[in-house]
């Protein structure tokens, strides 16, 4: 379970920095963990993108 844990948390590290480690998400054991992890990386920057657009956007 920790490898598990960690892959996906690495993911979601490189999820949010833009990078995708191909070797990490091929991983026949933790490959899953990792690319679910990533998603929610990219999720997180999506939706943090769409708050700062709405800010700007409301004119604060």
């Amino acid at each position: 379970m920790d490898d598990e844990l960690m892959a996906y948390n690495l993911g979601r590290a490189d999820g949010g920095a833009g990078r995708r480690d191909t070797a990490r998400a091929d991983d026949p054991q933790t490959g899953a963990d990792y690319r679910m992890g990533f998603l929610d990386g990219r999720i997180e920057v999506f939706q943090m993108l769409a708050q700062v657009r709405k800010f700007l956007d409301d004119g604060h």
